[in-house]
């Protein structure tokens, strides 16, 4: 038995993410009140834990999306794992960052050399 699986919660964890660098769209932003002070916690669209925000990563959507959190609903980032210092030792964490833009299909222009002598005479 993995101890994630009697211990995970419904938060995501650095080790949830198993190297993967997954795009999610952001369902609902929350306030929620912890021991530590005030946090932001998102949910995503299909995904079943939530991502509790710290400043850093509160910083880089608010950088992408607006600082304001009711505008962050619908828009996609993308989780990754990143070594940051936790008390003097490097540990994994999870980063956000704005997901990479989808560009269009390329549309394949008509070589013009196959125009003149046809796709199955084309010299190379």
């Amino acid at each position: 038995m993995e101890i994630g699986s009697v211990f995970g919660g419904d938060s995501l964890k650095a080790a949830d993410l198993q190297g993967h660098e997954p795009i999610v769209v952001i369902a609902s932003v929350e306030m929620k009140k912890f021991d530590n002070g005030n946090k932001l916690v998102l949910s995503f669209q299909g995904k079943k834990k939530t991502l509790v925000v710290n400043k850093t990563n509160a910083g880089r959507i608010a950088y992408a999306h607006g600082t304001n959190t009711d505008n962050w609903i619908g828009k996609e980032i993308q989780l990754y794992t990143d070594l940051v210092d936790f008390q003097g030792k490097p540990v994994e964490a999870i980063r956000v960052r704005p997901a990479p833009k989808r560009q269009a299909p390329v549309q394949r222009q008509p070589d013009p050399i196959e125009e003149m002598i046809g796709p199955d005479e084309a010299p190379f």
